[in-house]
């Protein structure tokens, strides 16, 4: 057995350290062996460093130009950094020469929905399934039929995903979406970190350029207005922090700056751009009650639109608080009460509920406004922006 053979074998039972190892060994006797070098880059995005993988797939793909299986490794770690375009033209490349390729088809499929092409998704999706109907094909499919308004087939392909216990529970919350099963209280804690896990390389291009988005700036604002001090006094948490799109907003009120996400992506972004005295990966659900008393200020813009029952979420932010401090978040206005899950996968509420969930919880209104926080599809997103403090 050759030593890349042996680094193979190890990568695929699980032994990354040891296929590192080996496959470092035989790029050190030989630099320009593409097939380590590929197999490295597949071991690093593995581990999540795709700044590390980028370069060496790419010297793969430079040694072997027509290699549709480096051409394809390539494609798929550069939709997870967010380069769709050239994503979708090197899987493309690998399809042309291996057409029946499944993985490919799935990880086009999914860079077009990325691009917004959920039509032009459905076919090389349909091929994946049919060529291989596994659970991850079918929620691929699912979501972009969704996208693109084919929605029985969207219910039939997450009936079908939800038959596998991996991905039965991202699924099932799917189908709520789509009106097939009831809506739980919350969205899956692991949809929302591979959302923004996926989404975090274009995230504030994609908010801020394409969608209007200015819900930090608009809640700073009411924070002002209702007459927190902008002036570094405070100990801040920003629950869902991202990218820091919403820290930087929340900095003048800021003596510490905290962050909580449950992407590591997107904190991975949020440390590089700095302004952060302590970044935390968790779910807020987790993280706030073994914080008690911690903050003066808890912030949460567009986060909370992941819940649909509020009650545990204000009462964890409302425990978190100091005395007299205080809370600001938005949320998307419903009609259903208490809540509604929506055809955007997010939750939707009634304001007389969040009123009486808020008082509940110990959390008296001092400001609210009602704001448009970003246009989808064309149409705004109505609203609620609130400002709430913790009783002395």
């Amino acid at each position: 057995m050759t030593l890349l053979q042996q680094a193979s074998a190890l990568h695929a039972a699980g032994d990354l350290p040891a296929a590192e190892a080996l496959y470092a060994r035989i790029l050190a006797q030989t630099p320009d062996e593409p097939n380590a070098l590929n197999l490295l880059g597949t071991l690093k995005r593995q581990q999540g460093f795709l700044s590390v993988a980028v370069p060496l797939v790419r010297r793969a793909v430079a040694l072997r130009p027509g290699a549709p299986v480096f051409q394809a490794s390539l494609g798929a770690l550069l939709a997870e950094t967010g380069a769709l375009e050239e994503a979708v033209f090197l899987l493309k490349q690998a399809l042309a020469q291996r057409p029946d390729d499944a993985l490919s088809l799935r990880n086009l499929g999914q860079a077009l929905c990325g691009l917004g092409q959920a039509r032009a998704a459905l076919a090389p999706l349909r091929r994946a399934v049919k060529l291989r109907p596994d659970a991850a094909a079918q929620l691929a499919l699912a979501h972009a039929c969704r996208e693109a308004g084919a929605l029985p087939e969207a219910r039939a392909a997450a009936e079908a995903a939800a038959r596998d216990p991996d991905h039965a529970e991202q699924a099932r919350f799917l189908l709520a979406a789509l009106g097939a099963a009831a809506a739980p209280d919350r969205a899956p804690a692991a949809y929302v970190r591979d959302l923004f896990d996926q989404y975090a390389p274009r995230f504030e291009e994609d908010l801020t350029q394409k969608l209007g988005y200015r819900t930090p700036e608009a809640l700073a604002d009411l924070l002002r207005e209702a007459g927190v001090p902008a002036d570094r006094s405070l100990d801040v948490l920003d629950l869902g922090c991202g990218t820091g799109l919403s820290g930087r907003a929340l900095a003048p009120f800021a003596r510490r700056l905290e962050g909580l996400d449950l992407s590591p992506r997107m904190l991975d972004a949020a440390r590089a751009a700095g302004g952060y005295d302590a970044l935390h990966e968790a779910d807020l659900l987790d993280f706030l009650p073994a914080h008690p008393a911690g903050f003066d200020l808890v912030a949460a813009a567009d986060v909370l639109n992941y819940l649909g029952a509020l009650d545990g979420a204000l009462a964890a932010i409302a425990g978190a608080l100091r005395p007299g401090g205080v809370a600001g978040f938005s949320l998307e206005l419903g009609e259903v009460a208490p809540f509604a899950l929506g055809e955007g996968l997010r939750y939707r509420h009634a304001p007389a509920a969040i009123a009486a969930q808020c008082e509940k919880a110990g959390l008296a209104a001092v400001a609210e406004r009602r704001a448009v926080l970003r246009v989808e599809r064309g149409a705004p997103v109505q609203g609620l922006l609130l400002v709430l403090r913790r009783a002395g």
